[in-house]
């Protein structure tokens, strides 16, 4: 399969074939973690044959158009852990006013 040209994080998609670092295919893309706030790349949670999995930043070698290959090989990618479910997710509160702005109102829990 032929993986594409090389893509920032926050162009990768769902349902993106993800393979290990020995050619492996453990799983799809289900989504992608970032700090918004600094603009840094923080993971991928992967659908696999094992449920839902988090695979770290440092872990992922690197991103292409139809292909994730990891830095990792099938036997330490079959160590993932699941991903946290405890962080909150926050989406931007568009009908804040300038004054909640600046009080931090313009994030909402989603």
């Amino acid at each position: 399969m032929e993986e594409g040209h090389a893509v920032s994080y926050k162009l990768l998609q769902k349902g993106t074939a993800v393979y290990t670092s020995d050619g492996e295919e453990i799983g799809k893309v289900e989504r992608v973690l970032e700090n918004p706030r600094e603009h840094i790349f923080d993971g991928i949670v992967i659908s696999s044959a094992q449920g839902l999995r988090f695979v770290d930043a440092p872990e992922v070698a690197r991103i292409a158009e139809r292909r994730v290959t990891l830095s990792i090989d099938a036997v330490e990618a079959a160590e993932l852990p699941e991903p946290d479910p405890g962080a909150p997710e926050f989406k931007a509160n568009l009908s804040a006013g300038r004054l909640s702005r600046f009080f931090g109102g313009a994030w909402r829990r989603k």
